[in-house]
């Protein structure tokens, strides 16, 4: 019998054994790197058969709610909140350093100071115009970011930027991702409300409170005072008795689909909707009837106005008061329409002054009113009021005009309300306005630090679609904790 023969172990050098061991240990760390991120990036829980559901935030929130006032059009900060001492003595001259500069419609003239006075507001001092001098009397109640910035300077792109964190159509809106978060807190009203301007939509349309990829309930309900919600009123040629008694077969069919289907969750969905619609039917025109506000109510926001579209405007306020209260999530509130030379919104080509004081009184004392009404509710503590715009104003006019172009490297938003600090400035633009120059912000800041309010991390707001773990910041953002209270 032939003897065993010895195996040779294989051999491997230090060299080797340090390779393999790091790769291996890689590969462990990198796995559990992946699960972690996964798991710290977990989009909330949806129950399809209740979306609305109220979900918790990532940590303690000081806002409840949201309402945010987006002005289409692109409204000019260095005439309304960005007071430039250094634009009114060099009126006339060129901009040092860009004396031939090129912006978006062309050839730029010489420097152009501020067309309306600008006035210390408050106990703070803050200078605002007298274009918003209704607004400016609020200053101590605000926090300004003089240093936002957009990558775009076309309107639809920054507007979609600004409202979706991304400049191209498709992607969920900022109140999408706050309702997808966070749920209703009231069952029988839509959890996230655009409420389009008296004139018309902005620029991005829909777009603005569009779901994108997040599932469909998430979408913003588009209505107003002048324009409610299409399809909502029970027809005249249906009784009460015979509505109760589709309503009872719809129900009972719902349940029998509901336990033959368990699981389903299209059915859920589907069957969610259904029932939401309904109870807004009830609901809905509780929520918008404006008559039962007191007039002094009504004077505040000056929905009592012979300017018909500011009283408009006005009511869209004190409808966006009157959802919040009643638990709606989120709030958007447009001011301004479509592409319409300014003629309709903030775009100040042309005749700047004569446009811009047409629109300020339209913006100026409802805006003021909600802030006000909210506070005096004690509302404020509790709720978010953004303040927001596509991009700024050029500091002078375009050649031949009597209008300023776009201006995306530098311009003014503001906060108030739940969490926010009172009062302050943040940023810097340099001394004429023209670009941000200390502490810039990007839309995804100022997103990042809104949902921070809300008691969510931007961070891990997550929605795994088509690869990605997409998130309303994409993948940048930070809070402006400067403004935080």
């Amino acid at each position: 019998m032939k003897p065993f023969k010895k195996l040779s172990r294989p051999q491997i050098d230090r060299r080797g054994f340090l390779s393999n061991t790091a790769q291996g240990l890689a590969g462990v760390a990198l796995a559990t790197m992946f699960t972690e991120d996964r798991a710290r990036a977990a989009s909330p829980k949806i129950d399809p058969a209740n979306p609305y559901a109220p979900r918790q935030p990532h940590f303690d929130a000081k806002a409840k709610n949201v309402i945010v006032v987006f002005c289409s059009g692109a409204l000019s900060h260095v005439d309304t909140f960005d007071f430039k001492p250094e634009l009114i003595r060099y009126h006339g001259k060129p901009l040092p350093g860009n004396e031939r500069l090129i912006s978006f419609q062309g050839p730029n003239g010489n420097l152009t100071q501020p067309l309306w006075k600008f006035r210390p507001r408050g106990q703070s001092g803050k200078m605002v115009s007298d274009l918003l001098p209704h607004i400016g009397d609020m200053a101590d109640d605000i926090s300004f970011i003089h240093s936002l910035t957009n990558t775009s300077n076309t309107h639809g792109p920054a507007e979609n930027l600004m409202n979706t964190g991304f400049t191209f159509d498709g992607f969920p809106s900022m109140g999408a991702w706050v309702n997808f978060a966070l749920g209703s807190e009231n069952r029988n009203l839509p959890a996230f409300v655009a409420i389009e301007d008296p004139r018309g939509n902005p620029q991005s349309g829909p777009n603005n409170w569009a779901n994108g990829f997040l599932p469909a309930s998430f979408q913003g309900t588009p209505f107003s005072s002048t324009k409610p919600i299409r399809y909502l009123d029970r027809p005249e040629s249906l009784s009460g008795k015979t509505d109760q008694a589709a309503r009872d077969a719809l129900r009972f069919l719902e349940e029998q689909n509901a336990s033959r289907y368990p699981g389903d969750e299209e059915l859920a969905a589907r069957i969610s909707s259904y029932q939401l619609a309904g109870r807004m039917q009830l609901s809905v025109p509780e929520a918008v009837d404006l008559n039962s506000e007191p007039e002094h109510i009504r004077k505040l926001y000056g929905a009592d106005s012979s300017n018909e579209t500011k009283a408009a405007f006005a009511n869209n306020c004190i409808l966006a008061r009157r959802l919040v209260e009643r638990g709606v999530r989120f709030v958007q509130l447009f001011n301004g329409a479509y592409a319409s030379m300014g003629r309709l919104n903030w775009d100040g080509h042309g005749k700047m002054k004569e446009q811009y004081d047409v629109h300020g009184e339209i913006l100026d004392q409802p805006v003021a009113g909600l802030l006000k009404d909210l506070k005096q509710r004690g509302l404020l503590k509790e709720t978010l009021v953004v303040f927001a715009t596509e991009f700024g104003r050029m500091p002078m006019f375009q050649l031949g005009t009597l209008g300023r172009d776009h201006n995306p490297y530098g311009f003014t938003g503001w906060l108030a309300g739940a969490g926010v600090k009172s009062g302050v400035s943040y940023g810097r633009t340099d001394a004429f306005g023209f670009k941000a120059v200390e502490d810039v912000a990007t839309p995804h800041d100022f997103h990042a630090t809104i949902l921070h309010l809300l008691g969510l991390d931007h961070e891990r707001l997550t929605y795994y679609h088509n690869g990605i773990e997409r998130r309303l910041t994409n993948v940048h953002g930070h809070v402006i904790k400067d403004i935080v209270a």
